[in-house]
């Protein structure tokens, strides 16, 4: 019985939120996980929701100009494409059941308690690309409102500095980092379970997943159970978001591939409203 709990939370955990990316609500073009269906949304009105280019270079340095209509090359789109619906799948058939089963059976704050508390988890992450990107006055607020949300906030259950001091945090992560020393989105990736991405921002991946402090929690089965918990709540916040953006989508694959890369341009150019969090903007 242990076993088969713990392959469970295996599986839950490796459906990320980026798999089910796809808020077309997002004037950014914000990727976000797809969860609360109209029912859901009407009783709790708290929870939210070109053509192929290559570069010369794939790390070629961003121009301004393709922040509006961005421009990737995207040589292995076959692949790519069986990839997308491999993780359609996965949504559809396993993470969305499970979002709307719990949360409809765990209240708002207590779900927004524990989106709040790994928000505060990941506090190394973007604090240490603050500093990687030389944003001395934005890591200074990271840590103030980490110690604030540790201490006052219950141990980052209740976003305390937020609410009560006024202090915003910026999505930071190494992908970002890199695009800021003029390393451009390289050509674009649809992982497996992990969804949208470039080969910039998968490099970027790996970095971050050396200072994520879930990494190291010990046993292996917490860690990979907290995994699932942050995943599965997440996506609570957002049913139905990702099956509106399949219907509005001419090709859901192409509008997804734009919108991803849109806004990690619009994130390297610390672009206005492109830089709030995503838990902020719940």
């Amino acid at each position: 019985m242990k076993s088969y709990w713990v392959l469970s939370i295996l599986i839950l955990t490796l459906i990320s939120g980026p798999v089910v990316a796809g808020n077309i609500a997002d004037q950014t073009g914000q990727m976000v996980f797809s969860g609360a269906d109209q029912e859901a949304g009407a009783a709790d009105q708290i929870d939210t929701a070109q053509d192929d280019g290559f570069e010369a270079d794939i790390f070629q340095e961003d121009q301004a100009e393709q922040s509006t209509h961005a421009m990737v090359a995207d040589p292995l789109e076959g692949f790519n494409r069986a990839v997308f619906v491999f993780n359609d799948k996965i949504y559809m058939y396993g993470l969305r059941p499970i979002a709307k089963g719990y949360a409809r059976v765990v209240p708002t704050f207590a779900r927004r308690g524990v989106k709040n508390f790994f928000n505060n988890l990941f506090f190394p992450i973007r604090f240490v690309n603050d500093l990687l990107q030389a944003k001395g006055e934005a890591a200074g607020m990271e840590f103030s409102a980490f110690f604030i949300n540790t201490t006052l906030g219950f141990g980052g259950l209740n976003d305390f500095a937020q609410k009560y001091v006024g202090i915003r945090l910026q999505d930071e992560d190494f992908g970002q980092t890199l695009g800021s020393y003029g390393i451009g989105n390289g050509f674009y990736l649809m992982l497996p379970v992990l969804g949208p991405s470039s080969l910039r921002d998968a490099v970027g991946r790996a970095g971050d997943s050396l200072i994520n402090p879930v990494n190291y929690v010990q046993p292996w089965e917490l860690c990979w159970g907290g995994r699932g918990l942050e995943t599965v709540n997440g996506a609570s916040f957002h049913i139905g978001e990702y099956e509106a953006f399949k219907k509005a989508s001419i090709d859901p694959y192409t509008a997804m591939r734009n919108a991803y890369i849109q806004n990690r341009n619009a994130l390297v150019k610390d672009l206005t409203g492109a830089q709030t969090l995503k838990n902020n903007k719940e």
